[in-house]
């Protein structure tokens, strides 16, 4: 038996799925995609990211007396290659977004691939209501979970110590100019690894549910990212959290869940990756213009083109904030959720499919548990009520550094100050809201 271990989002060797099921020889591997990569900027941060995390799973799985190849190619290349070389199978955790579903099809039909439930903790083809029909809503969902959700631990994989390093040339290495990217420099926190965050992340638990709201304030993990590529597992870290004391990660966990919750949807309906998962039909503002202009951080609104330009400049974006842009974009904008959910994908760090999509349609109403149609985020209350001071909108807007924190909360306030140039809000807050309960009340009633 000669297995091939396909990494691809479990970029670790503890809790790995592949390393636990693998037996006798393996060729572990990583293929940067180039089906993907060809999509993304050049200077994209996620791609020097990844870079360093393959480099150092191959240094760890060296220490243990593995290796991995390295290949730049598209995934059925590589793979008609090895099965020309004797393999007789691929071992990889699987993904439910449309892209990795066709791909793992089309690999299927050159070598026989198994997939394992990794980056989750659920399987979600195993975890349905009485009537044998999937969850829609999360609350139920959740408490359907409790003996897993409130364990106080939840098994791991353990990795096959026996396995064999099969010959290869594992010395190729593509460089980060081979595949057609510039070094970015990253943020601090993606310097250190899961376990580290975590750690740091401790001593903010106890308060976590109450300042996590607050985007001046420095309380959430930051390890999106590294559950995002499998740095870390969902159940190393659901552990960790649960050795808390007085169990304060509580809170944590449920979000966890949601998390889980939304790769469910994406399983059991597909279809909602590209459209309305409630059934609606909505005429959405189709503006080019308006569209560019929210992207760019240019509406007129402080704390929308704040989180803009800072997620346009770093790749990152505090939860409150996307509840808020996509809110305006969806609401007051009126411009359909799949835009800013595909320049989302364009640009977060944390990217995740499921998760993003799931949020994106929450926002719109329009998704499964969705907020409701009538729930639009006032962006101006949202800013008072989280950074009353303005902190982190002078941290990303320079020009206004100087201003009276209160204009930031008030409508056109800033545009009142002389000695700034900033465009008029594009829409009346009171207005646009009115304009979009209506066209949501219209959709309703042709739906039903």
């Amino acid at each position: 038996m000669k297995q091939i271990l396909w990494f691809r989002r479990d970029l670790r060797v503890e809790d790995s799925a592949i390393l636990a099921h693998a037996k006798e020889e393996v060729l572990p591997i990583f293929i940067f995609d180039k089906h993907i990569l060809k999509q993304l900027p050049k200077e994209d941060k996620r791609i020097t990211f990844i870079y360093q995390c393959v480099l150092e799973l191959k240094k760890r799985l060296q220490a243990l007396k593995l290796d991995l190849a390295i290949f730049f190619d598209e995934p059925q290349n590589v793979f008609k290659k090895l099965k020309e070389m004797g393999f007789d199978e691929v071992l990889c955790s699987v993904d439910f977004d449309a892209y990795a579903k066709q791909r793992d099809e089309e690999i299927e039909k050159i070598i026989p691939l198994k997939r394992y439930i990794d980056a989750f903790i659920l399987n979600p083809a195993l975890h349905l209501k009485k009537d044998q029909t999937p969850y829609k809503v999360f609350t139920p969902f959740y408490k359907s979970l409790s003996m897993i959700s409130q364990s106080k631990h939840i098994d791991e994989y353990k990795r096959n110590e026996n396995l064999k390093k099969i010959k290869f040339d594992y010395s190729t290495i593509p460089s980060l100019a081979q595949l057609g990217f510039q070094k970015q420099i990253l943020p601090h926190f993606l310097t250190l690894n899961g376990f580290e965050l975590l750690d740091a992340f401790q001593t903010k638990m106890s308060s976590y549910e109450k300042n996590r709201d607050y985007f001046n304030k420095d309380a959430s993990s930051k390890l999106s990212v590294h559950l995002r590529f499998g740095l870390i597992s969902p159940k190393q870290l659901f552990n960790c959290i649960r050795l808390s004391p007085n169990n304060r990660g509580e809170f944590f966990i449920k979000e966890l869940f949601w998390r889980e919750f939304y790769n469910y949807i994406l399983f059991h309906f597909p279809k909602s990756q590209e459209s309305n998962f409630n059934g609606l039909k909505i005429s959405w503002n189709d503006s080019e213009e308006d569209f560019k202009r929210w992207c760019e951080g240019k509406t007129g609104v402080p704390i929308v083109d704040a989180a803009m330009i800072h997620l346009n400049q770093t790749g990152l974006m505090h939860n409150r904030l996307r509840m808020v842009v996509a809110s305006f974009l969806t609401k007051n904008l009126f411009i359909n959720w799949k835009k800013g959910e595909a320049y989302f994908a364009q640009k977060l760090l944390d990217y995740e499919a499921s998760s993003n999509i799931g949020s994106w349609q929450w926002c719109a109403s329009t998704g499964a548990d969705a907020a409701p149609y009538f729930r639009i985020f006032n962006p101006y209350n949202q800013s008072k009520k989280f950074d009353k001071e303005g902190v982190f909108i002078k941290s990303v807007i320079k020009e206004f550094e100087h201003i009276d924190d209160r204009v930031f909360h008030i409508e056109n306030g800033v545009q009142s100050n002389v000695f700034i140039t900033y465009p008029k809000a594009m829409v009346d807050i009171k207005l646009s809201r009115q304009r979009a309960i209506e066209r949501f009340k219209e959709a309703k009633n042709e739906l039903f």
